[in-house]
């Protein structure tokens, strides 16, 4: 390793499948174990992922509490919160959300509107419940939410035989398009990630990327990965993720986070 430990003040966790195993609902064992370590040593612990506040797993919300973990970033970098209080929002304007919609209504493709304290659907299919469940269930029914609330992110459930037509539409000029299920995507504004939102966070706290580390597993945690002083994919990781990163641990079930830290020096 080449980075100086005594550099890393922060660590930044995703939850779906890095610290929280999403298809059997727990956090293990040795997950906490090492972010308590890494509390005793010093660094703040922080969460970076593409879950609005309102989607986190009951799991996940009794560990900000019980570890006092203050620095939140929410909706792929779109929302930075430390000490329960609102850094910065970024919010999709509304202008090319009703653009958006109108694709969406043309070819029959569900969408779904994300803001920090709901989740709002187009409608309930098959499609889009085994998308989103296993994320949660706490979404309802509401295509007009968009007007008057402020939306950070999109959801598009629709297979990669729509990829092409997605991608190449006008309606999406400012906005990116992350896949995260073989039915679903995340829309958001083209310059937002979660490396954004952590270096406005370590901007406001007095510090650079430099001095964090980070664990991810998905493809939007590339950015992030590749932004801080250590980025490391999890053995689970997407294959495009792993090749694309330069740090690797263990899979979550096989103690990846602690044994990575313990590894290189970082906890005992």
């Amino acid at each position: 390793m080449t980075f100086n430990k005594a550099d890393i003040k922060f660590a930044f966790f995703d939850i779906d499948d890095t610290l929280y195993v999403k298809n059997k609902n727990y956090v293990p064992e040795s997950a906490i174990s090492a972010i308590r370590k890494l509390k005793q040593n010093g660094i703040i612990l922080a969460i970076a992922t593409g879950r609005t506040r309102c989607e986190f797993p009951d799991q996940i919300n009794q560990l900000i509490e019980q570890e006092n973990i203050e620095l939140i970033i929410s909706t792929n970098g779109q929302c930075v919160e430390y000490q329960g209080q609102i850094i910065e929002k970024q919010n999709i304007a509304e202008d090319k959300i009703t653009a958006l919609v109108k694709l969406f209504e043309q070819h029959h493709i569900e969408y779904a509107f994300v803001a920090h304290e709901a989740l709002r659907v187009s409608n309930i299919t098959p499609n889009l419940r085994e998308a989103l469940d296993p994320i949660t269930t706490n979404y309802s029914v509401d295509k007009l939410y968009y007007q008057g609330h402020g939306i950070q992110q999109l959801l598009g459930f629709y297979d990669h035989s729509q990829d092409d037509l997605m991608n190449n539409s006008d309606q999406l000029n400012g906005l990116k398009i992350i896949r995260w299920h073989k039915h679903a995507v995340d829309i958001l504004n083209a310059e937002s990630s979660k490396a954004r939102g952590i270096a406005r966070a370590l901007s406001f706290l007095g510090y650079s990327m430099n001095n964090a580390i980070a664990f991810g597993d998905g493809l939007n945690d590339l950015e992030m990965l590749n932004e801080v002083a250590i980025g490391v994919a999890m053995g689970n990781a997407h294959p495009e993720l792993k090749a694309q990163t330069r740090y690797r641990a263990e899979h979550i079930e096989n103690d990846g986070i602690y044994r990575f830290l313990v590894d290189n020096g970082l906890i005992d």
